[in-house]
């Protein structure tokens, strides 16, 4: 029998190998499982959370009350035949005891097709414990399985709760009294609040619940207390389940903010079975490159969870339903992130065009298209909110380049006529002038930014007031955007609406075009300046920015510079997991992302390497060297070799710059990963 791709899709990290090890490969490496609406379920291969956003159950609840920790924690007991008992979960104190005996049985972990697997061996015993998601729902199945020996194994899980914020601190105070109530076949577990009840149940051989409430204080949770926030806070348990683990009869644990009858709709059972039975039909749906590569398909997989439908959002929703269409986003990043309109348009090509989802990249664009608001795209929604925030320059830029490449992957020219007269709108904004200062100058064609207080650009980063790489001016990856777009919407408008209405289009883009490389080119350097007519002059920082300026469809630079500007990128800014935001040597450039926030924010964008770089940089680099796909590929190796440190089966936000590049921000990335897969399959059967 044909061995299935999905079988192949297999991801394993060592557990400790022997009870006094360093337990700390375990603890700085995290997994997540994710549910289509945002929220998710993650915490530590060791069972220990260590952030505010860790969580067995998070739940994404409808505006405006946005994601919500339901179920903080699950305390995992054993009693082996022996009467011997293994405690599974981990917990970490303030007054410093770790307790993770689960870690030091730890066996394997493992991802299959994306989802976690962790093996305890337990003397003769072996249990295995799933987390799944239904996908489209609000609920976590948490099951244990006994896959060696004989047992039987009693089994005792203790739900513990925070009902909070998921950016709420871990030291927000419980809402007591939680009220418990017994309905059928379920608990339902509430705090008198707007929030739905946590519905929980569990399954398995002589299953029963045993009310025992208890509040248990000092957990401590020290990636918070590395990155300067809260770090010790309070957990409430209303009680425990028990039930008996033989091997034909595995216990589940059913988490939910769902209704009873939709949380029963997929059984403990059967949710696994349902799960991969979806996973299956986005690697066909992916195509052969999934099918011969297991690194593809694990990126596809991973490309998944940024992929949702909105909760919340029903007017929106219901606009769409109405003309036939749904609503879809992306979330830009896990665990904190919302959806972002410069990393949708960014990612649009990686996470739904390279995996054969263009029905859903269809809903991406119209549903973006909609919410343009004076031209330009919102630069964020903030969780719990309907309303975008629109403090961006380059987003709406980006919105053409997702467009032309989602009409030339599917030929969908009823959408491109849908939107045409939006894409004529912006640009007649940025010609007279929008918001934030975002405008063209009328002297030269170029297109400049920036308002006191606002960061526009994708490098963004501000705290306190202070905006660390403010860029107003005229930012290089800006005017290469704006070049492209005009280009983009000159040939648009010349095939829906004429030569005379296009020509105006052209010349507009042949004046930016001659300015760029008139102001942009810095001799001394060899490169690119970043920023002109900025309020200190020009700015002669290497960065990526500069990239832009060849790596899209309409470059704008001219291409006797192409080469030299590769060469300055390549040996100043390049890294095996992307390019570093700033070259070292620069007054600004910090080697390091760590501490506070004021600390991390002011390396976010001054070194610090981001992975989403590597596919601008495989896109310039075949624009110089279009034979050498072999040689782009190696590119890719260092980001594919990532998915094992940090969030595991996922690429990070954000690596330090320097070596050993360790991975920090987010642990799972939406352009991190979109990227990476783009820029793979773009150097597929090299050599």
């Amino acid at each position: 029998m044909r061995e299935r791709v999905i079988d192949r899709i297999v991801r394993r990290v060592p557990g400790v190998p022997d009870p006094a090890a360093d337990l700390t490969p375990l603890v700085v490496r995290e997994w997540l499982v994710t549910n289509g609406l945002g929220g998710y379920s993650s915490s530590t291969l060791a069972g220990l959370n260590t952030r505010r956003y860790h969580g067995v159950l998070v739940a994404a609840l409808p505006n405006p009350i946005g994601r919500t920790v339901m179920l903080n924690h699950l305390g995992e007991r054993v009693t082996l035949p022996g009467g011997a008992t293994v405690r599974l979960d981990g917990d970490e104190l303030a007054d410093g005891e770790l307790r993770a005996d689960g870690a030091r049985h730890l066996a394997e972990f493992r991802l299959e097709a994306g989802l976690p697997v962790w093996r305890y061996a337990l003397g003769d015993l072996e249990v295995e414990k799933r987390v799944v998601m239904p996908h489209g729902q609000n609920s976590v199945h948490v099951s244990y399985h006994l896959v060696s020996g004989s047992g039987p194994v009693q089994i005792e899980l203790r739900p513990a709760v925070q009902f909070r914020g998921y950016e709420a601190t871990v030291s927000t105070p419980l809402r007591e009294p939680y009220l418990l109530a017994a309905e059928a076949g379920h608990y339902a577990l509430s705090d008198g609040s707007a929030l739905p009840p946590l519905r929980l149940l569990a399954d398995g051989h002589a299953s029963a619940f045993t009310v025992d409430g208890r509040r248990t204080d000092g957990h401590f949770y020290r990636v918070d207390a590395r990155r300067g926030f809260p770090d010790v806070g309070p957990l409430w348990s209303p009680g425990y389940f028990t039930a008996t683990l033989t091997p034909h009869r595995p216990v589940a644990l059913v988490a939910s903010t769902e209704s009873y009858e939709v949380m029963t709709a997929v059984p403990p059972g059967s949710a696994l079975a349902a799960e991969s039975k979806r996973r299956r039909r986005l690697l066909a749906t992916a195509g052969p490159a999934a099918s011969a590569d297991p690194s593809v398909a694990e990126l596809v997989l991973a490309a998944d969870q940024f992929i949702i439908t909105p909760a919340g959002r029903h007017a929106d929703a219901a606009r769409a339903r109405a003309v036939g269409d749904e609503v879809r986003t992306v979330i830009a990043g896990y665990h904190w992130f919302t959806d972002w309109g410069r990393d949708t348009m960014i990612s649009l090509e990686g996470l739904t065009l390279a995996t054969g989802r263009h029905r859903e990249a269809g809903f991406i664009v119209r549903t973006f298209a909609h919410y343009i608001r004076h031209g330009l795209i919102p630069n964020m929604f903030p969780d719990g909110s309907n309303e975008g925030l629109y403090h961006t320059a380059d987003a709406t830029l980006w919105f053409f380049h997702a467009v032309d490449r989602y009409v030339e992957a599917t030929g969908d020219d009823e959408t491109l006529a849908l939107v045409l007269p939006t894409l004529r709108d912006i640009a007649e904004h940025h010609v007279r002038g929008t918001r934030f200062g975002i405008g063209v100058d009328p002297a030269d064609g170029l297109l400049r930014q920036g308002a006191e207080g606002y960061q526009l650009t994708w490098m963004d980063a501000k705290v306190d007031g202070w905006v660390v790489t403010p860029r107003r001016g005229k930012a290089v990856e800006i005017n290469a955007l704006w070049y492209n777009a005009l280009c983009l919407l000159e040939g648009w408008v010349r095939d829906h609406a004429g030569p005379a209405q296009a020509e105006p289009l052209a010349r507009q883009a042949a004046k930016a075009r001659q300015s760029f490389n008139e102001r942009f080119w810095y001799d001394a350097g060899g490169y690119l300046y970043d920023v002109v007519d900025g309020p200190d002059g020009d700015s002669a920082e290497c960065r990526p920015n500069q990239l832009v300026a060849f790596s899209l469809r309409h470059p704008v630079l001219d291409e006797a510079r192409w080469a030299p500007v590769l060469e300055v990128v390549g040996q100043r800014l390049l890294t095996p997991v992307g390019l570093r935001s700033l070259a070292p040597g620069s007054p600004n450039y910090r080697p390091t992302y760590h501490g506070d926030l004021r600390s991390r924010d002011a390396a976010y964008h001054q070194g610090t390497v981001w992975g989403w770089l590597i596919g601008p940089w495989v896109d310039a680099w075949l624009k110089v060297h279009p034979h050498d796909r072999l040689g782009a590929r190696r590119f890719v190796d260092g980001m594919v070799g990532a998915m094992d440190g940090f969030g595991v089966g996922s690429i990070a936000e954000i690596f330090d710059a320097e070596a050993p590049y360790t991975p920090r921000g987010c642990i799972a990335q939406a352009w991190s990963v979109a990227e990476t897969l783009r820029a793979m399959l773009k150097t597929a059967h090299a050599g």
